[in-house]
């Protein structure tokens, strides 16, 4: 059975129709994130505006943000460095191509190396 909405909030933001047979559905995505071979990562170094440093990009992953944060936490433990996830892009500090492209195709990504 399904909870009934009791306040605005609960409504997600929904504010008023005009409706008055209106009904609130919500909409749940119970979509995993694909993995494995369903994902196509793309390994590079990236130079560019970074005052010279190098730094190892991932891009291409298609899912959900907190997914994303849950792989860029797992990548940068395992190469003891520091990075970010930003803009669907997990960034390592370094040149650490090698490493994670054989961490990702350790957990059943398919990724490749990317740029010169």
């Amino acid at each position: 059975m399904k909870q009934k909405k009791n306040s605005l909030s609960d409504l997600g933001g929904i504010m008023y129709s005009t409706n008055p047979e209106f009904e609130y559905v919500e909409v749940v995505d119970d979509a995993t994130t694909p993995k494995n071979q369903q994902q196509d990562l793309r390994v590079m170094l990236d130079k560019k505006n970074r005052g010279g440093k190098a730094v190892t990009l991932v891009t291409g992953f298609k899912g959900k943000a907190d997914d994303l944060v849950v792989l860029g936490k797992m990548l940068k433990t395992k190469c003891g460095v520091g990075g970010a996830v930003k803009d669907g892009e997990i960034i390592i500090q370094g040149d650490l191509r090698d490493k994670i492209l054989l961490l990702l195709q350790k957990e059943g990504y398919k990724a490749k190396k990317a740029g010169g």
